[in-house]
């Protein structure tokens, strides 16, 4: 008789894992907040506003464990027009965040620079791949 790859604690634990991880990724789908934020700048802030929207969003990823990703973008054609996705282990996470000392800085610093905002909440449409996105960056 050949001699199995998997043995009975192998697949076991295949199961198991596949398993938990088909739970994390629904617990993840409906509770998780992602949000699109759109920004315009005034076009004399824009690079002030830049070095403090990277400098913030780094910190916030780094300090905030419910804050799964805030990756700023500026469309090429006009770097006024800033988009920011947002992506929450949930709304308390979000809520905990808009009250941190340095959410609170980026606010007022930012104030005079922002023309227009509109926040956009969004439904994930496919949690899987996205999971699979951030494991390449490991």
């Amino acid at each position: 008789m050949k001699n199995s790859l998997i043995t009975p604690t192998g697949l076991f634990l295949l199961i198991f894992f596949s398993l938990l991880n088909s739970n994390i990724v629904s617990a993840q789908k409906k509770d998780q907040m992602v949000r699109m934020s759109e920004i315009e700048i005034v076009p004399e802030y824009l690079e002030q506003y830049k070095a403090i929207l990277k400098e913030e969003a780094e910190t916030y990823v780094r300090l905030e464990p419910g804050v799964i990703a805030i990756f700023p973008m500026f469309q090429k054609e006009n770097p006024n027009q800033v988009r920011v996705l947002e992506i929450y282990a949930d709304k308390e996470s979000y809520q905990s965040h808009l009250k941190t000392p340095h959410f609170l800085v980026y606010k007022t610093s930012t104030l005079k620079m922002v023309k227009a905002l509109k926040l956009v909440d969004m439904d994930v449409l496919d949690v899987e791949t996205m999971l699979e996105m951030f494991k390449k960056y490991d």
